[in-house]
């Protein structure tokens, strides 16, 4: 019985005369004592080993299944990127950052639309430059160079095309350094997301890794021919269908007439002239022109001036658009197209087939959650067998 080895086994019990009356009911009592202790802790210590082999083995079945098939790897690998296109998806076009909260870099659609923004607020803060500093000088020099056999009173297109394309020229390089820029913040955003998707087949991080940076750089040169085509179109017809062109001209040229006669007829011969969103403009050289030429290079003045708004709010919003459309289209076609096509190529290291060596980190932690999963089913069979043993005394 346990009571005997209790009294034969423990050092104090044991001093105890076996002839004393009542030595029976104390030892019932003190072995129903401790398996009333051992019936209250147990309930906890099962608790906890289920509690931590639930874990484990929750653990475990996030573990990439082992695959000993290509057909297997290749629909491993479908998983990842619809994965990743989803949370890009979410990401880069829906803005929805639930996933990464905390990191602003992240907040892709509002960080986006900031440098959209800046780049808009820059592009059209600065003013019209001229290639040289005295007032009406290179739409003279512009009419010089484009004058032909005609009537005096008309422009010539090619005068007003030329002396555009001077201004488009001055700013060609402004879009191309806002695209590129993008894409760059583009390539940010996209490689913690593919690493995070891939972090189960650390084998095949090199290789997506590779394939996202050829992405960009794909993407980018894409972008960049792009927007060059953009702005050059600029330089090649002088057309707009916003009427606002046509009432900021017509607000311009009313003063044409007061300013040939301050220039020409004015017996005070002013130094300056008084205009409407040029300031105190410089005349007095001026006076050396035939007022048909004045005429003109005023009348161009004005017509550049208004168009000029234009031009820089549709490149705006060309490449704002252009944005839109090429960040959709990285998310729903090309992504996927580059990371397959580099982790089927042999060339660039097989990935599919590094899909089937499973990784020593990963095959390391598989075993460790198997033994950790195996001991805790044993310890979970040792406490019911304990359970079982002292419910006797424990209902008592």
């Amino acid at each position: 019985m346990q009571e005997e080895l209790l009294f034969s086994t423990h050092p104090m019990l044991s001093m105890i005369d076996d002839g004393i009356v009542g030595i029976p009911v104390l030892a019932h009592k003190l072995m129903q004592i401790q398996g009333m202790m051992i019936s209250r802790c147990l309930p906890e210590i099962e608790r906890k080993i289920n509690e931590k082999m639930e874990n484990s083995v929750l653990e475990l079945s996030k573990l990439p299944t082992l695959m000993d098939s290509a057909g297997e790897a290749l629909m491993a690998l479908m998983d990842i990127i619809g994965s990743a296109k989803e949370s890009l998806l979410r990401i880069l076009v829906q803005g929805d950052f639930s996933e990464y909260s905390e990191d602003q870099v992240m907040h892709c659609t509002a960080r986006l639309a900031e440098m959209l923004s800046e780049f808009s607020d820059n592009l059209q803060g600065q003013p019209l430059k001229a290639t040289t500093t005295e007032f009406l000088m290179d739409e003279i020099k512009i009419l010089d160079e484009c004058k032909c056999v005609g009537l005096p009173n008309f422009i010539p297109r090619s005068a007003f095309l030329a002396i555009l394309s001077q201004h488009v020229d001055g700013i060609h390089t402004k879009p191309v350094e806002f695209i590129k820029k993008i894409w760059d913040y583009i390539e940010v955003v996209l490689s913690p997301v593919i690493i995070k998707q891939s972090e189960n087949f650390p084998q095949i991080q090199s290789s997506v890794k590779r394939a996202a940076r050829n992405l960009m750089s794909k993407m980018k040169e894409q972008s960049v021919n792009r927007v060059t085509e953009i702005v050059e179109m600029e330089k090649l017809t002088d057309y707009t269908c916003n009427p606002d062109y046509m009432k900021s001209w017509t607000e311009k040229t009313a003063l044409q007439q007061n300013f040939i006669t301050a220039v020409l007829d004015d017996f005070n011969k002013p130094e300056y002239f008084s205009l409407d969103g040029f300031g105190n403009v410089e005349i007095s050289h001026l006076r050396i022109y035939h007022a048909h030429l004045l005429q003109q290079a005023f009348d161009m003045k004005m017509r550049i001036t208004s168009y000029w708004t234009i031009v820089l709010q549709r490149i705006v919003d060309n490449l704002a658009l252009y944005l839109q459309f090429s960040v959709k289209n990285l998310v729903n076609s090309q992504f996927q197209k580059e990371i397959v096509a580099e982790m089927v190529d042999p060339k660039a290291g097989g990935g599919i087939q590094r899909m089937l060596e499973e990784s020593p980190s990963v095959a390391s932690k598989r075993e460790k959650l198997k033994n950790s999963i195996k001991l805790l089913k044993e310890s979970k069979d040792i406490v019911a067998t304990i359970v079982d043993q002292n419910s006797g005394y424990g209902g008592r």
